[in-house]
């Protein structure tokens, strides 16, 4: 008994499905440590297409050999087995990843990124061995060869198209990773098992040992979050968006916690009691103070946050400046609904916060009138958007600005490499009379504060000089930090632009020197 060409057509859909649906998982199963950046993508990609590339050679030398129908079912089997291991198998060496990552352990983070996409080399090469056999199987007459290849080919570019969009935006978000990994597997599995069923219905009851040994393994790696919390600390909130693997944890005093992806930066925080935390969120306060000697707290009516997050810039902004207008951009609405649930950022305790989702230079563009102050914290933990970085950003910012308004970027460094912070000040000079540094004590934070009319450092100082009594004493300490982290500007021969803004690339070079170091971290790699 052969298989029908209807059937063989299906094969090919099924298996460019699975293919490209690995491929985006693999992405988000790297990237929840190691980050979404181009190196990550490019390894990825090229991997992936290397072993396509072994698969398509070696499964049309097969096929010529032992052109049957249940070789190529075997195959697949094995393919979708193979794939459904990947997050099991590699659970333990993504968490021993992140904790590398996080102590600056070089070769074991490069170690372990090299495992996880060696355990993709199997699955993937197996299913591009599927296409040059459907082909072999469907084609009856040399003279029909070419359009049942481009019948083939079409057939699972289209399910290629399938497996594209349908983790990123459905599967993932909805069932996690892990279970996506055993969808697609899973389909894949039914669709051959059932055919060779037809055709060797032992040798097919032998493979349901595979899924049985799948389902022996799932239940520990699905019962437990990919990341545990940190001691003494609790999960209140675990999932995955289209975006992001966010967690929210509370610790025994209260505090709560948000982490996204890898788990380095506290990206909010929370308490029911208290509003400021000694963290990178504080230093945006200080911001409107380089204006002039004697700026006045009432002189702050507007915030505009690029990189809400859970809501605590804007709940300190409120604590200090009082119900001023607040609007808030967030790129992921599963952040926004965690913090609505979780960090009070919701319409009864920040009345004046306006929240909008999406891209935030899109929507900068969007608005209608003018801010004190214009903050961006679009951080992933060390990477910042690259079109968050350049001139022609920074001069939309500045159209959005009022007449003593600031903008205040967060930028990340390291204790002896300060590149991207040099360069983003070179950027913002193109447009801003003023640019002005201040190091977040025991972080790799700087706030980098740019204002629309000349300015000096000295301004912020000045500003202590103001009787207590007249600016809240919490402002007042923050200021007195702020003034005691104040640093000199740097040069840098780099200026980003929309043509030409090489971010990853120097955040790489940053972030490998810093691993190749060797050095254990003293300070908190954090988005706070």
């Amino acid at each position: 008994m052969q298989i029908s060409k209807r059937y063989l057509y299906t094969i090919a859909f099924f298996s460019g499905m699975t293919t490209l649906a690995i491929e985006l998982s693999a992405s988000r199963l790297l990237g929840n440590v190691f980050g979404n950046s181009n190196l990550v993508w490019a390894n990825v990609i090229g991997l992936m297409l290397l072993y396509l590339t072994l698969g398509y050679f070696a499964g049309g030398r097969l096929a010529d050999r032992m052109p049957r129908a249940a070789v190529m079912l075997q195959i697949i089997l094995w393919a979708a087995f193979l794939s459904a291991l990947i997050p099991l198998l590699g659970r333990p060496v993504i968490t021993r990843a992140a904790e590398a990552v996080f102590g600056a352990e070089a070769a074991l983070a490069l170690g372990s990124f090299i495992v996880i996409l060696v355990l993709f080399s199997a699955p993937i090469t197996l299913l591009g061995m599927v296409s040059p056999f459907v082909i072999r199987l469907a084609v009856a007459d040399v003279a029909t060869s070419g359009r049942i290849a481009g019948q083939v080919y079409a057939i699972s570019t289209l399910g290629s198209l399938c497996g594209t969009f349908l983790p990123v935006l459905v599967t993932i978000p909805s069932i996690g990773t892990t279970r996506t990994f055993l969808l697609f597997s899973g389909l894949l599995f039914l669709i051959a098992v059932f055919a060779l069923a037809r055709l060797e219905r032992r040798r097919a009851l032998l493979y349901l040992a595979m899924p049985a040994l799948v389902a022996l393994l799932a239940p520990s790696a699905l019962a437990s979050p990919l990341r545990q919390p940190r001691t003494g600390a609790r999960l209140i909130y675990d999932g995955e968006s289209a975006y992001n693997y966010i967690q929210a944890q509370e610790d025994a005093a209260g505090y709560r916690y948000l982490y996204l992806n890898e788990g380095q930066g506290i990206h909010s925080q929370w308490h029911a009691d208290e509003v400021f935390y000694d963290g990178t969120w504080d230093y945006f306060l200080a911001a409107p103070y380089f204006n002039e000697a004697l700026f006045r707290a009432d002189e702050v009516t507007s915030l505009l946050l690029i990189g809400l997050a859970a809501g605590t810039i804007p709940r300190q902004h409120i604590e200090i400046y009082g119900d001023i207008a607040i609007v808030g951009i967030e790129l992921d609405p599963e952040i926004v609904a965690v913090g609505a649930e979780f960090f009070d950022m919701n319409a009864s305790a920040m009345p004046s916060l306006t929240t909008q989702v999406g891209d935030g230079r899109f929507l900068l563009n969007q608005l209608d009138g003018e801010f004190s102050v214009i903050g961006i914290d679009a951080y992933r933990p060390p990477y910042i958007p690259w079109h968050l970085t350049t001139v022609e950003f920074f001069a939309e910012v500045k159209a959005r600005l009022s007449d003593k308004g600031v903008v205040a970027i967060n930028v990340g460094r390291t204790d002896t490499d300060r590149r991207l912070v040099d360069a983003l000040s070179s950027t913002l000079l193109q447009v801003y009379p003023s640019v002005h540094a201040l190091d977040v004590p025991q972080s790799f934070n700087t706030i980098l504060v740019a204002t629309r009319q000349p300015t000096r450092s000295e301004n912020l100082r000045a500003n202590l000089a103001h009787p207590v009594d007249a600016v809240d004493p919490r402002l007042y300490d923050i200021l007195e930090d702020a003034a005691a982290a104040l640093v000199q500007v740097g040069e840098s021969d780099i200026v980003f632009t929309d043509d030409l803004a090489p971010v990853e690339r120097l955040v790489d070079s940053i972030v490998l020197d810093f691993l190749l170091a060797g050095r254990a971290t003293e300070f908190q790699f954090a988005d706070e």
